[in-house]
């Protein structure tokens, strides 16, 4: 009767774990800047068209040249594991060790810069379309960390645009995204089944819109035109800083010390939800590496302890955290900002590669762990976003999700 008890209960728990999302793992502290570098000069959410390679940079800041190994897993469209098999999806073989990696030079701070291009000679090709996540591993066989990216077929055209929101009680704050995707080179079986699109809001998988169904068809296009179901807070412009010079105060930076490294103090903000909105320029959150008089900036980039300051009352049971891609907007103990009870500041020190930031505070409520990216920046439906959209399609009978159709916009365009 125990075998049989302990079989039901494992019966009801496998299930729920396989079909659980997977999540990325962040890294340990001396492991930086993970990069792909495959089509953009810019740090940002990695989506590749079928055959490009894929290319992923990383620095580990112990000096100890460490080895490192890829491992490759293919998932559904709502990042549930795959039924595939590796040899499905992977020609050639993973687990492998990185084998490109270069020592800093001429910095202060002491780094190892690795490199790995797919294809290569073990992995010779990602054959299908879908969500894919690369995980990077010790020689310990201990998880550094994980990120995902996808792949797409060039099958569809997706027309994508900016509304101002629908709802009048939000019309000022939210921004709204229109689907229309032309069918005509490609046929569709039940598409009310079979298509899933996601809406990404600036490279930010955490607060991306899944599952959307098409509404109509009209004509030879599937139509997707909600009142709130697509819509996002608009938010604000991203701050900003550079150091691509650690010897002197540029963008954003006040004024600079050297110490153990370059320390940069950036000026101070303030809460800009009460504030008019104003037109500025950014990157959507992302990050470039740079570095003035360098001619490899890889390996000749520095690393310097980055301060951050906000003018900002203290929230009771709730936290504030530096926003941005420059580690996949994660919300750990390494972005948390603390309240100095004599400045009257929230304050927090990150150790950054030279270049260009974006970046922006959030709460964090303590209690339910709801984000709230408004809370300081404002949301305004001015402001400039980056919208990319994704559509996967399964056919009846088929084992896996299909990326067959990539659009982008931009809110720069938008429109009532």
């Amino acid at each position: 009767m125990k075998n049989t008890y302990y079989g039901l209960i494992l019966l009801l728990i496998v299930p729920s774990i396989l079909l659980s999302q997977v999540k990325e793992v962040h890294p340990p502290d001396f492991i930086k800047t993970i990069t792909f570098k495959s089509n953009t000069t810019q740090g940002q959410l990695p989506i590749l068209k079928l055959g490009e390679p894929l290319v992923l940079e990383f620095d580990a800041l112990n000096g100890d040249e460490e080895d490192f190994y890829y491992v490759i897993d293919y998932f559904n469209y709502d990042w549930t594991p795959s039924v595939l098999v590796k040899g499905e999806y992977l020609k050639g073989i993973d687990n492998q060790r990185i084998l490109t990696y270069d020592n800093s030079f001429n910095t202060y701070q002491i780094y190892s810069h690795y490199d790995l291009t797919i294809p290569n000679s073990q992995t010779r090709a990602l054959l299908k379309s879908g969500n894919y996540m690369i995980s990077i591993y010790d020689d310990y066989d201990e998880l550094m960390f994980s990120r995902k990216f996808m792949i797409y077929e060039d099958v569809l055209k997706v027309g994508t645009s900016v509304k101002r929101s629908r709802d009048v009680k939000v019309i000022a704050e939210k921004q709204s995204v229109d689907l229309k995707i032309a069918t005509s080179r490609f046929n569709f079986n039940n598409p009310l089944e079979t298509v899933k699109a996601v809406i990404i809001q600036n490279n930010n998988l955490n607060t991306a819109i899944t599952d959307l169904k098409p509404q109509y068809t009209l004509g030879n296009e599937l139509i997707y035109r909600y009142d709130t179901e697509s819509a996002f807070w608009g938010g604000n412009e991203y701050l900003f800083f550079e150091n691509k010079d650690v010897r002197a105060a540029n963008i954003g930076v006040q004024f600079i010390d050297l110490q153990e490294l370059y320390h940069g103090y950036l000026f101070t903000n303030a809460s800009r939800k009460d504030r008019p909105y104003t037109y500025n320029p950014d990157i959507n959150g992302n990050f470039i590496i740079t570095a003035i008089d360098r001619t490899d900036v890889d390996v000749e980039a520095d690393y310097t302890m980055i301060h951050f300051s906000l003018a900002h009352q203290e929230l009771k049971g709730k936290d504030i955290y530096i926003y941005g891609n420059y580690n996949a907007f994660a919300l750990n103990e390494l972005n948390q900002m603390v309240f100095n009870t004599e400045s009257k500041r929230y304050e927090c020190i990150m150790r950054l590669k030279q270049g260009f930031y974006n970046y922006k505070y959030v709460v964090v409520d303590g209690a339910t762990g709801a984000l709230d990216e408004g809370a300081i920046s404002g949301d305004f439906w001015e402001t400039e976003n980056n919208y990319k959209v994704l559509v996967y399609y399964r056919d009846l009978g088929f084992r896996y999700d299909r990326l067959i159709g990539y659009g982008e916009a931009s809110s720069i365009d938008i429109s009532n």
